[in-house]
């Protein structure tokens, strides 16, 4: 019989995980498959978050006697502690299952190497770090929540060919200042619902007055996030509606109101102030989307992870508002429609 490799299943595992992207944050994407005979018998992944974990979504679909002569396969260590569901390792070890194999040891305090302990404490023959450098980009954002005590930023932009992001001054036809496309506006609203929060700083929300949701996409609208100094607003901003949460970074209030948070911070320091809210709400994704200033802002802390640039390469402003400088040498974009997408991770 051809027996199938660890990381074989493994790469399901990652499939089935997947599908939680958006929808599990900030618990990690977790998927689980239970093989029996070298036969996949069981599948399951973390669909939701407050739902079942990965691992008893499979577990339930296999008889208690079957399960003690099978192999459970798990992107990350299985939890050991009680949160909005039951430990997971207690549920294996209950269960009889034999043999565990593990993409991921779990950065998460309350986990990290207690789920795989407890495990081995039973008697059960673990094994870890398969496909380990896949389990953890499926998982950047959770390992960077943990690991380094903030959420994994993303900033996002489009440029014309001759590097600016906008007109100036502002033309009255909108239409005038866009970039990209129909595909990649699309797409954009795809990757606001795969994050919990966005972010722009007050030139671009008085400029644009943006909805800031995924309405082109299924999906959840990510918490509104504002960088407004002086707090010069207009009420009837699109972001004071009641599509999502919405929070105010200034230096002048501290209030909860309906659908608004206004959160006083130091300004000097605000990079950090933000994603320091972030972690203590419990954010493990931001991506901010303009303008220059905010952008650059992270930039200059260093206070980032992942760029994505459009460019549309058949428009040219000729003057106004820079984009920010990011280095594309030797860089390789792919296309979205007619534009450009170059994606730039911060090494």
């Amino acid at each position: 019989m051809f027996i199938q490799s660890h990381e074989t299943y493994m790469k399901r595992c990652l499939q089935l995980a997947a599908q939680g992207l958006g929808k599990v944050a900030p618990n990690p994407m977790v998927g689980c498959v239970i093989v029996h005979q070298n036969q996949i018998i069981a599948e399951g992944y973390h669909e939701v978050y407050g739902s079942a974990h990965a691992e008893p979504n499979a577990i339930k679909q296999v008889n208690d006697e079957l399960l003690k002569n099978c192999t459970l396969y798990v992107t990350l260590e299985p939890c050991s502690h009680f949160g909005k569901t039951p430990p997971c390792a207690d549920l294996i070890i209950d269960k009889g299952i034999k043999h565990v194999v593990i993409g991921n040891l779990d950065s998460n305090p309350l986990v990290s190497g207690k789920g795989v302990q407890k495990l081995r404490d039973a008697g059960i023959n673990v094994e870890y770090g398969i496909l380990d450098e896949e389990c953890r980009e499926l998982n950047k954002r959770f390992f960077t929540f943990h690991e380094q005590k903030r959420p994994y930023v993303i900033l996002k932009w489009a440029q014309t060919l001759d590097g600016y992001i906008s007109r100036w001054p502002l033309p009255e036809n909108k239409t005038e200042n866009w970039i990209t496309g129909n595909e990649s506006k699309q797409l954009v609203h795809n990757w606001r619902t795969q994050e919990q929060a966005i972010l722009i700083g007050h030139n671009t929300l008085v400029a644009d007055n943006p909805l800031l949701t995924a309405r082109l996409a299924k999906g959840k609208n990510p918490i509104r996030m504002v960088l407004s100094k002086y707090l010069e607003l207009d009420a009837n901003l699109n972001v004071f509606n009641h599509d999502a949460p919405t929070v105010i970074f200034n230096t002048k209030q501290q209030e909860t109101n309906e659908h608004t948070e206004f959160v006083k911070i130091d300004w000097n320091n605000r990079t950090q102030e933000v994603l320091n809210y972030c972690f203590q709400k419990g954010i493990s994704s931001l991506i901010i989307e303009g303008g220059t200033q905010t952008i650059e802002q992270f930039m200059q802390t260093n206070a980032w992870d992942e760029a994505r640039l459009f460019i549309n390469p058949n428009q040219t402003f000729g003057n106004g508002i820079k984009a920010p400088l990011i280095n594309l040498d030797n860089k390789i974009p792919v296309t979205v429609g007619k534009d450009w997408l170059y994606t730039l991770q911060n090494t």
